[in-house]
């Protein structure tokens, strides 16, 4: 059974220089109260797997604003001016990962896979230093799985046990990235009682969420 906890405890429990997935686009599905307490104590050095960084003030934005990362392992930079700049000064080192192969990758790092075979990107710069395979005559990139210190997940109704439940297209990288990381810290839009949630529903099984955020502040 996960932990219930305010949201700055979370944030303590996660190390400066830590590897963070967060899931969501555009903000969209990114769990703002653990992004805003993650600047808030002001944990910096971070390497972050997500889809995109989203833009200036927004989710992952926020991260990027306030310095806090060296690193982004990425699909989408493009509404991001400063994601940008930080990268061109040599600030910011972005790993550009074509959209499918990013979450491929993060599935085989969830499920314990070596990597993915994919044809996306050969014969062009992103295949260039990659290992390469010829299988049946085709050439394949060989994908490497990525796995995190942290995820950072945003449900839309969850459980006491942490059962999570997704809205839209919250659903394409959170249930993921709730499979590739050593700890998994999920907020909601409301907690419900246990046997709620009907169990078709649910995308993500309670035994992968260590921590759920509570909308209650901190005390003491």
């Amino acid at each position: 059974m996960c932990e219930v906890i305010c949201v700055d405890d979370a944030v303590e429990r996660i190390e400066d220089g830590a590897v963070v997935m967060i899931g969501g686009f555009m903000g969209s599905g990114t769990p703002p109260r653990l992004i805003d307490a993650l600047v808030r104590q002001k944990k910096s050095d971070l390497t972050i797997i997500s889809n995109d960084t989203a833009k200036p003030g927004i989710g992952i934005g926020k991260l990027i604003d306030a310095g806090l990362v060296r690193k982004v392992v990425t699909s989408h930079i493009g509404t991001n001016p400063v994601t940008q700049k930080l990268m061109i000064a040599e600030e910011l080192d972005v790993e550009l990962v074509p959209q499918g192969t990013l979450a491929e990758r993060i599935r085989a790092g969830g499920f314990g896979l070596g990597g993915v075979l994919t044809r996306t990107g050969v014969g062009t710069l992103a295949a260039e230093g990659e290992t390469t395979l010829e299988v049946d005559g085709e050439t394949y990139v060989l994908a490497k799985p990525l796995r995190a210190d942290v995820a950072l997940i945003n449900a839309k109704l969850t459980d006491y046990l942490g059962n999570l439940t997704y809205a839209l297209t919250a659903r394409n990288f959170n249930p993921l990235m709730a499979m590739a990381a050593d700890k998994v810290f999920a907020e909601a839009e409301a907690i419900v009682p246990v046997g709620t949630l009907a169990p078709d529903v649910i995308a993500t099984p309670h035994v992968l969420v260590d921590y759920l955020v509570s909308k209650e502040a901190c005390h003491g």
